[in-house]
């Protein structure tokens, strides 16, 4: 019996010494998967950069061209140019999103607040969506109409969340709806907090898809989604930018019944 034990003390650490092993290649296996996703974050934030200085070169070429500086255009001219125009705009939003998905991955995006007049960055943000809404064929609304307190937030940020936020509105609501913006002053539990909504009477989205949208690269599987490309990243990016602020955001919507995105920014978040 006493070899019997023996045997399976030798067994037992054998058994030990090999899990210590598997131990040991799978934190190096991470180790290696850690510097790897680092060095692919570095290099989205490199190409991203790299490839956003010609790409606005295009576009202010384009905009030269179209607005006769180097002489008069014909119309066939105009219209092809106004498609550089747009086409260039449309690449360049995508690659500043990637740019802010790896800063954001790589924990550099800094909250930089300043004191915001909320429905005053509304109107602006709505004004610079009016030229895509109007191609959709699709109505604008601000509804923000009752006075609000000054928030202390990150201006670009926020302005940046309301962007992909009327931007995946309008893309996703056919001809003839209708995006609205709205906010209000909650005073709940927490503390106080602004409540921005940005609302459409588009598609819609399926209950079980309402987390799936906030995640990276994450398109929602049908068809009508597919029609819409795009980075993938936006939701995501808006999510991290809200909680930047301590906010939080969420969707409230049904296939067929439009989409309501509400996020928060918190009055105290980033006060000194």
């Amino acid at each position: 019996m006493e070899g019997g034990r023996l045997a399976d003390g030798e067994s037992m650490d054998a058994r030990l010494a090999e899990l210590e092993a598997r131990h040991q290649a799978a934190l190096q296996r991470i180790a290696e998967l850690e510097a790897r996703d680092a060095r692919k974050t570095e290099f989205f934030a490199n190409i991203s950069h790299d490839l956003r200085t010609p790409l606005s070169a295009v576009v202010t070429h384009a905009e030269i061209l179209r607005d006769g500086i180097l002489g008069e255009l014909t119309p066939a001219q105009r219209e092809s140019v106004a498609g550089i125009i747009r086409g260039g705009r449309q690449l360049l939003s995508q690659v500043n999103e990637i740019l802010t998905y790896a800063r954001g991955e790589a924990g550099q995006l800094r909250v930089a607040p300043t004191t915001i007049e909320l429905p005053d960055l509304l109107r602006q943000v709505l004004v610079l969506s009016e030229p895509l809404a109007t191609r959709k064929e699709v109505r604008l609304e601000l509804r923000a109409e009752r006075p609000l307190p000054p928030i202390v937030a990150d201006r670009e940020k926020v302005a940046h969340v309301l962007n992909n936020l009327l931007g995946n509105a309008i893309a996703f609501t056919p001809p003839g709806g209708r995006v609205w913006i709205d906010a209000d002053l909650d005073e709940g539990a927490h503390g106080r907090a602004a409540v921005i909504e940005v609302g459409d009477t588009g598609i819609g989205i399926a209950p079980e898809h309402h987390e799936l949208v906030f995640r990276e690269f994450a398109q929602v599987d049908s068809s009508d989604s597919r029609r819409h490309h795009g980075t993938g990243l936006g939701l995501a990016i808006a999510r991290r930018l809200v909680e930047l602020h301590g906010g939080r955001i969420w969707v409230e919507s049904r296939l067929g019944e439009g989409s309501r995105f509400r996020f928060t920014i918190p009055y105290a978040a980033v006060e000194g």
